[in-house]
């Protein structure tokens, strides 16, 4: 279909048009006519007729008040009539697979003219890939489902599964041999926790974090068990259809008795007398995604210690929705285990040996939770860098404000400390075994973690000062800040709270100390 051919117009034309009933204005050196729409503006008819708005340019006036994407919605696009001679539109909208050009919009990596040792030509080709998969496939789903609760679209689900991103997720292992990742931009071999660092901050940047968990946020956590410490049958038996996200799994560790205090969890797996089957009777609590999970990798106490077993959904599982601070959309929910008969073939690891299980694999959770955490906090910055330079305040823009700006440098910093921070975490764990990364990491990705985190609410706090009304208000030109304040203590309690973390850390670096040590 062949574009309309708009028409030009001068200002001094436009400026005629500036009474009841016949009302023209100009956003961008575009010319709409709002005639009709005046009455049907949700902020009322009163505001087209300020001073400076009639028939004149209100793109500063627009901008104070409303998104871009405002402009580009079908309802408002179709009132544009033409264009001033002459002059150009300067501002455009977000196009799929674009990169920012606002200043710490994007890591340095991804930043013209800058230079980084980590990165390598297959994974700047996966970032642009996963940077135009989200924006195009991804992103409309997140914002519908966030508002609505519903699961993640199954359609979404497939389309990752044909591009194999369900099976990166998973980090570099045996379990991509074979696959065709992304269309053959990265080989198997290849793959390394660089890669999936990448694919862990575009999935981020869709801003909804309740959907961000429901996109399969449990297969992240509770898949490495089975795949790591499940046998081969197991394997064999359930992880295609989980990376093909027609079959979902979650980790299933807190209870209401218990947290971060994995040793007093109270579920129970007995044997049968037979020796064949696991009996488990219990209760899990916050479990993300269990509310359609077809698989649960459980925390039970069993006779000799602490055991991590693999339970299918079937007789004796139920499942609850419980509402929390983000969208029902991430499935969160309250399981419980009714003599539930798991055969003894689906234990992960050795009888006794869940605690080195659940430990190794906090790691990795630990650390996609970082990925996320340093992604999610350069997008309120870009946001909060946005904002300043447009809102007027006291006749200026608000960063001309010394408060604004210091503000605006303390977000900045925190932002690319934890980055930097993050990448080389990333690079010990590309040249380290999985056994050595859970004996050597384990204080590393704990302080990382605890100090992204409690980053991560100063920022959100400050982007709330910083915005306002508009702060808190679920739409409208502070809606992401509204919902990263709202939903950022999340990622400051799951995997492991704040404080708890940080002084896992400081008793891994005691335990280090050299016995001959002195000051």
């Amino acid at each position: 279909m062949a574009t309309k051919q708009l028409k030009e117009f001068t200002r001094e034309e436009v400026a005629k048009h500036n009474k009841q009933g016949d009302l023209w204005i100009i956003i961008d050196a575009k010319v709409y006519d709002v005639s009709r729409f005046q009455d049907l503006h949700p902020g009322g008819a009163s505001v087209f007729f300020n001073d400076d708005i009639p028939g004149d340019d209100a793109t500063e006036a627009f901008y104070g008040l409303h998104r871009h994407e405002v402009l580009e919605k079908p309802q408002y696009a179709r009132l544009v009539i033409g264009t001033i001679k002459d002059e150009k539109s300067v501002v455009l909208g977000h196009q799929p697979g674009e990169l920012s050009e606002v200043p710490y919009g994007e890591p340095t990596w991804l930043t013209k003219g800058y230079h980084n040792p980590y990165y390598k030509e297959s994974h700047r080709k996966l970032q642009q890939a996963m940077r135009k998969f989200v924006d195009e496939v991804i992103y409309p789903d997140a914002q519908a489902r966030e508002e609505d609760g519903k699961r993640p679209s199954q359609e979404v689900f497939d389309k990752m599964a044909e591009m194999e991103i369900h099976a990166m997720r998973m980090g570099p292992g045996k379990h991509l041999k074979g696959r065709k990742l992304m269309g053959g931009i990265v080989s198997p071999e290849e793959y390394d926790y660089f890669h999936e660092l990448v694919v862990t901050q575009e999935l981020t940047r869709i801003a909804a974090r309740g959907y961000g968990d429901g996109l399969l946020g449990g297969k992240v956590i509770g898949l490495p068990p089975v795949l790591n410490f499940g046998s081969e049958e197991l394997k064999a038996r359930i992880v295609p259809d989980i990376l093909a996200g027609k079959k979902f799994i979650c980790l299933a560790i807190s209870e209401a008795f218990a947290g971060s205090d994995v040793a007093g969890l109270q579920t129970t797996a007995k044997k049968t007398e037979d020796g064949k089957f696991w009996i488990v009777n219990g209760t899990k609590k916050w479990i993300t995604n269990g509310t359609f999970a077809d698989y649960f990798t459980v925390g039970c106490r069993t006779d000799d210690g602490f055991t991590m077993i693999l339970i299918e959904r079937g007789d004796g599982v139920e499942t609850k929705s419980i509402k929390t601070s983000y969208s029902p959309t991430a499935g969160t929910a309250y399981i419980t285990f009714e003599n539930v008969k798991v055969p003894v073939g689906n234990t992960l690891g050795p009888e006794g040996g869940g605690l080195f299980v659940i430990l190794s694999n906090f790691n990795h959770e630990r650390w996609v939770m970082c990925c996320a955490s340093a992604r999610s906090q350069r997008g309120i910055v870009e946001e909060c860098l946005k904002w300043s330079n447009q809102r007027k305040a006291f006749g200026k823009p608000l960063n001309s404000q010394a408060v604004v700006r210091h503000k605006l440098a303390d977000m900045i910093a925190r932002t690319e400390a934890i980055q930097s921070w993050l990448e080389n975490v990333t690079y010990q764990m590309c040249n380290m075994s999985y056994k050595e990364q859970a004996v050597k990491l384990v204080g590393q990705i704990a302080f990382l973690k605890s100090y992204s985190t409690r980053s991560a609410q100063e920022t959100a706090r400050d982007a709330v000062q910083l915005f306002g009304g508009r702060g808190i208000t679920r739409s409208g030109m502070g809606k992401f800040i509204e919902h990263y304040h709202r939903t950022v203590p999340f990622d400051a309690l799951l995997g492991g709270a704040e404080d708890v973390l940080g002084d896992l850390g400081v008793r891994q670096a005691i335990r280090a100390i050299p016995k001959n040590a002195r000051l």
